[in-house]
């Protein structure tokens, strides 16, 4: 399938490319780039060794435009990947675009978390180490942009086909902590939602821009990107201790509402998003319980706030998520609180540039920090040193507390 969808890409390439006419243009950029990243443990393994062809086309033709971006991965493990990231056609009128096919769509005004950011789900292969166009994955949907001569505009998405969340693969390095008594198996017969039209995703967002402030309003009828553990277990007659655990991953419907806004004041940029969920899945405190999910509602918020302090640019942010009617048999926090920190300095001209960004989970005290430097001596290259630093015992976090890496990256960008 791989290998028809490249041929595929390579003849629409192809037949467009032959097009010369007056009233289309084609462009055609991209990256490559190698990227080596090493365990700051005992023996200094390498958990990266990857090489990396991005490309990107675009192709015009009066009304209408096509867009491709086409990306393969070359691993050291022989484990190479090609995939198309976005494939998609747009469609434009005096007040309405149009975009068919697959797209990355971005909402929201956080840096690094996602709240209102809720249509394009997430590969969380290598947890949050990617760069974000990287991170979140391309949907199959039909997006209109509808404009009013009132300053405001309309997005509705609606996606027919579910794409759920890329999780760590079970020898990964990031495969998230289960402390349970046995080893359990796994049962994804039901993991899978169904392809039909009852089962669609469907989205809308209402934005206003002003020369004192920018406003989003958002609503979705989805599914969970991440599958809900439902746990199962069985008992020895005898002893009445745990025989077997059995776990089976399972998608379910959430509804969604919140918003956005970003504003000037005394030369700071205030910003801040929020979002209502309604019928998520919790798991209980004792993962072999009975009953190992309830079903509760949360809000999710972050203000933060963006100054330029001499040459730095500073930037932090205030995360807070709170459970509705918490009982304690919930194995989440009532309420988590976390922080995010932003700087970053150019030097050398503009020739080079120093940045720090952290996660602080102030519930468990854990901490995930990069900093990194890029130096840019030719056009078109960047050269990327940097330390990935994890702290902690337990959390979001803590839990890769042994995952301390330095990675370097050199890209070429035409």
């Amino acid at each position: 399938m791989k290998k028809l969808n490249f041929l595929l890409l390579l003849t629409v390439l192809i037949t467009v490319s032959k097009d010369t006419t007056a009233q289309t243009t084609l462009d055609l950029n991209g990256y490559i780039r190698t990227y080596q990243g090493v365990l700051l443990n005992d023996n200094y393994d390498f958990v990266i060794n990857q090489n990396t062809l991005d490309l990107k086309l675009s192709y015009n033709k009066s009304n209408a435009s096509l867009f491709a971006n086409p990306y393969f991965y070359q691993n050291s493990d022989n484990e190479n990947q090609f995939d198309v990231r976005e494939l998609y056609m747009d469609f434009t009128t005096n007040n309405i675009d149009l975009r068919i096919g697959k797209q990355q769509i971005i909402w929201g005004q956080a840096d690094g978390v996602f709240i209102t950011d809720i249509v394009s789900p997430k590969n969380l292969s290598e947890f949050l180490l990617r760069d974000f166009d990287e991170i979140r994955i391309g949907v199959t949907a039909i997006k209109a942009n509808i404009y009013t001569a009132n300053d405001y505009d309309i997005e509705l998405v609606y996606i027919p086909t579910f794409t759920a969340t890329i999780s760590p693969d079970d020898n990964s390095i990031w495969k998230p902590n289960m402390e349970l008594p046995i080893k359990p198996t796994f049962d994804y017969s039901n993991k899978s939602v169904v392809n039909n039209l009852g089962n669609g995703e469907y989205f809308a967002k209402y934005h206003k821009s002003t020369s004192n402030i920018e406003l989003e309003l958002i609503a979705a009828y989805t599914w969970d990107d991440d599958p809900s553990l439902h746990v199962s277990k069985e008992l020895n007659p005898e002893t009445m201790q745990i025989s077997a655990i059995n776990i089976s991953p399972q998608h379910h419907r959430l509804t969604i509402s919140g918003g956005s806004f970003s504003t000037e004041i005394n030369d700071m940029i205030v910003r801040g998003e929020a979002a209502y969920y309604n019928g998520k899945q919790f798991q209980t405190s004792s993962p072999i319980a009975t009953e190992s999910l309830v079903e509760k509602n949360y809000y999710n918020y972050v203000i933060g706030i963006d100054k330029n302090i001499g040459d730095y640019r500073v930037s932090g942010q205030f995360i807070q998520k709170v459970i509705i009617d918490y009982t304690k048999d919930i194995m989440n926090d009532e309420v988590d609180d976390m922080v995010t920190l932003m700087i970053n300095k150019s030097i050398l001209r503009e020739q080079a540039r120093i940045e720090l960004f952290g996660y602080f989970g102030l519930n468990n005290d854990d901490s995930f920090i990069r900093v990194r430097g890029f130096y840019f001596p030719y056009d078109g290259v960047t050269l990327e040193c940097g330390y990935n630093i994890f702290n902690g015992e337990k959390g979001q976090f803590g839990q890769y507390d042994k995952n301390d890496m330095a990675y370097i990256k050199l890209k070429y960008n035409f």
